[in-house]
């Protein structure tokens, strides 16, 4: 049997195979940019690494992306960090951005214009996380790659 290396974080490189990351800065384009970003990682690693990926899943990333990146964009100053990558059968959709104010899920209100962001991520994702770091803070949201074969709503699991 072969050593595989390992980097000092690590992973091997196949696994690296499965992480994207890219700092975005600048204008709104890099809303744009972000799930151009998500789209081409979830093509590629069906076309490179074999494994499925619905389209279900690439829309709900593509959708993730752009609201965890405007949030970013818009509450915190300086440049976001960008980090997708594969975790057994799902993407997590990593947002990093300087402002160490944790989001907060407001209460629903159908008469509120905007401000629906973070309720759509948490209603379609399988996970989600929000956590403090030494400089601002990081957001973690967790698609499935596939459908779920159960018809399941999305982002809950039945009963």
């Amino acid at each position: 049997m072969e050593a595989v290396p390992v980097d000092e974080d690590g992973t091997t490189p196949g696994e690296r195979a499965l992480q994207a990351t890219i700092a975005l800065d600048g204008d709104c384009t890099v809303i744009a940019q972000a799930r151009h970003l998500a789209a081409d990682f979830l093509t590629r690693v069906q076309a490179d690494h074999g494994l499925p990926v619905s389209q279900r899943a690439m829309d709900l990333t593509q959708l993730v992306v752009s609201e965890l990146v405007t949030n970013a964009r818009k509450y915190a100053p300086g440049p976001v960090l960008l980090d997708l990558r594969i975790a057994k059968d799902t993407v997590e959709v990593v947002v990093w951005d300087s402002d160490p104010v944790l989001p907060i899920a407001r209460a629903a209100d159908a008469g509120r214009v905007g401000q629906h962001g973070l309720e759509i991520v948490m209603a379609v994702c399988q996970g989600f996380e929000a956590q403090r770091e030494p400089v601002g803070k990081r957001i973690t949201a967790r698609i499935a790659l596939l459908d779920d074969p159960g018809g399941a709503v999305a982002g809950h699991r039945p009963l």
